[in-house]
């Protein structure tokens, strides 16, 4: 991106460090050593401390970065919403990347802080694991449905966080799944503080409070390490700037829809700014900042998103109700089978049985029949856009009228 080019409502955000942070970055890469508020190797806490030993090959959390990535739920977000659904172009960005973009900003943020790039990359490709097929507005109807039913909330971080350590059962560390519970993007912060957590116990009851509590909170939290705070403002540098790329590839914007004069070259522009500001205001502290400045063109930059392209997309716009009946139908169609034992379902098939199978490797089984509710909750949030699809139009016909027939050609959709 041209130096030169400018962003009208932040004209003065610098896009590249002074000499002297960028000095002080530089000694601290030469240094080859990582920073003294940096989260060691040895210092990784886990539930089973027998298995997963540290090695020099496979370091604590380059094994929870292998653990996630080779998990069916990871592999699975590449099928799932970011913000746009039903459209026929490979170009717009998936969940699956998402997290790879996340990933990349905060290990650059990292390697400038002398932070634990390891860890970063575990949390960051973690953090939406548990997410449910169509975005927000996905999360959203499954949550209205599970807490009419149990009074209880489901947030995707805190999902993510059962799909790791629970459904899956892979001995992550504390300091990973902590930060992906922490790293909700929709909690902008000027400063990000460390919680002083350190054990699982403590954690189990955070974990439980949020199902119980909701926002109250997932409002609270704060991550454990300055790696999980970096994970949780990278989230938001990743998502603002490429969601106006893809608004503008699908029709919804163009490029002079947005009062910063950028259009999709936003997207380069605050790479280059926030990941600046946030290095610049961080180096050599016990936290992780952004200037006033900085902090009040992210939160401009996200509340201008979400009034001309997240409200919009086909989720949340003209498709919102009936998508939000499917999400109610499902889940009592897939309790229902619960109830019956029905093994023919694709609850058992597809979810419970393979679940079943993987914990057994490691001596534990899916209690499925403790929470019936939850288990439903579990199968529908790990579907696949595709596969909700899929199963609405199997069980409910007249869903096949409902979703709109993809197509490469003919602008890209098909009503």
């Amino acid at each position: 991106m041209p130096l030169s080019l400018t962003n009208a409502c932040a004209p003065t955000l610098p896009l590249a460090l002074s000499p002297q942070a960028a000095e002080q970055v530089a000694d601290l890469r030469a240094s080859g050593g990582l920073c003294r508020y940096a989260t060691s190797d040895r210092a990784a806490i886990r539930r089973d401390d027998e298995r997963d030993a540290d090695t020099p090959l496979r370091p604590a959390f380059v094994r929870d970065a292998e653990k996630i990535m080779h998990l069916p739920a990871y592999n699975r977000m590449s099928g799932k919403t970011q913000v746009f659904s039903f459209r026929a172009n490979d170009d717009l960005c998936r969940r699956g990347l998402h997290v790879q973009l996340v990933a990349r900003v905060a290990r650059d943020i990292g390697r400038a802080l002398g932070l634990n790039l390891d860890l970063i990359e575990a949390i960051a490709l973690g953090h939406d694991i548990g997410h449910t097929p169509f975005g927000h507005a996905g999360e959203r109807f499954l949550n209205d449905v599970y807490h009419e039913r149990t009074g209880r909330w489901f947030f995707h971080n805190v999902q993510s966080v059962r799909v790791i350590d629970v459904l899956y059962g892979r001995n992550v560390s504390l300091q990973t799944l902590d930060g992906v519970i922490c790293h909700n993007g929709e909690f902008e912060q000027q400063v990000f503080e460390t919680s002083g957590l350190a054990d699982f116990d403590t954690f189990d009851r955070v974990v439980e409070g949020c199902w119980e509590r909701g926002d109250d909170a997932i409002g609270r939290l704060r991550p454990m390490t300055l790696e999980g705070c970096v994970v949780r403002v990278s989230d938001i540098i990743a998502y603002v700037g490429k969601d106006r790329q893809d608004a503008i590839r699908a029709g919804l914007c163009d490029e002079s829809s947005f009062a910063d004069g950028l259009g999709g070259a936003y997207n380069s522009w605050a790479l280059a700014a926030f990941v600046t500001d946030v290095i610049e205001h961080s180096l050599g502290k016990d936290r992780i900042e952004m200037s006033p400045e900085g902090f009040a063109e992210m939160r401009r930059a996200k509340r201008e998103n979400y009034e001309k392209i997240y409200g919009a997309s086909e989720v949340n716009g003209e498709f919102s109700h009936e998508v939000a009946e499917l999400f109610a139908r499902l889940y009592e169609h897939e309790l229902e089978a619960l109830r019956c034992g029905d093994a023919s379902a694709a609850i058992f098939r597809h979810h419970i049985e393979p679940l079943g199978r993987h914990l057994g490797h490691y001596g534990a089984r899916y209690d499925w029949q403790d929470d019936p509710d939850q288990c439903v909750c579990d199968f529908i949030s790990a579907m696949s856009d595709d596969y909700f699809m899929a199963t609405c139009e199997a069980l409910f016909p007249e869903a096949r009228e409902l979703f709109p027939r993809r197509t490469y050609f003919d602008g890209g959709i098909m009503p």
